[in-house]
């Protein structure tokens, strides 16, 4: 489904990435762990597309991700990819419905159509009471829900979470990686987490370690 070999990435005089290789398999859940500045983040926005790495080469369903311009990058991303990050970053002048609802409308579904399915997927998580309210309004726990949900709407082949339960309290965090688990395995969807929390990474398939930014080991999760 996705795959990055030999990566490198700087950022000025300073290395992100070493050489890190990763291999994604279809429907499958990893865990990707290791110390504060091991280059987990900067990983998964060059797997996103969002980042070209200096040296190396990213893959999406063999298509390779540097060989494209910026504008067609974004489309893939907006395509095939849902993120979930950190703190949400949900849009704060729109509507927690809006907001979900929001990738569906850029990809051409109708309104009314986007919002059914951004309902649905709102009311499934336990969140439909504050569909209609400014994301500023909602609690963490809320929003983070929200947030998964807007990864998910369109249907992604793969979804990448930066550290999606970091800003919760250890019931919100337990609560948004079941949703998120059981919404990315019910689509058959690929999904990669990049969590400091062992308890997150529990929740998946496989661990992969980052070290330097460098892949130093991979192998089973503690799956539940």
């Amino acid at each position: 489904m996705i795959t990055a070999r030999d990566l490198t990435l700087s950022y000025g005089p300073t290395p992100a990435l070493r050489g890190a290789s990763l291999r994604l398999d279809p429907g499958t859940s990893t865990a990707l762990m290791g110390a504060s500045g091991s280059g987990k983040s900067s990983l998964l926005h060059c797997l996103a597309g969002v980042l070209v790495p200096d040296t190396g080469v990213v893959h999406l369903d063999g298509v390779e991700l540097s060989g494209l311009g910026d504008r067609d990058r974004s489309r893939l991303r907006l395509e095939r990819i849902g993120v979930v990050f950190q703190h949400g970053d949900l849009v704060p002048e729109m509507t927690v419905i809006e907001n979900v609802a929001l990738p569906l409308q850029l990809l051409g579904v109708k309104r009314a159509e986007a919002r059914r399915r951004a309902q649905d997927l709102l009311a499934e998580l336990g969140v439909a009471d504050v569909a209609h309210r400014r994301t500023s309004t909602v609690s963490g726990g809320q929003a983070q829900r929200a947030a998964v949900a807007r990864a998910v709407v369109h249907e992604p082949t793969v979804v990448l979470a930066d550290e999606p339960t970091g800003a919760l309290d250890s019931l919100n965090a337990e609560a948004v990686m079941d949703a998120l688990v059981m919404l990315v395995r019910r689509a058959g969807a690929t999904l990669l987490v990049v969590t400091h929390d062992n308890l997150v990474a529990s929740h998946l398939d496989r661990l992969v370690t980052l070290s330097d930014g460098v892949v130093v080991a991979s192998g089973q999760g503690a799956v539940r």
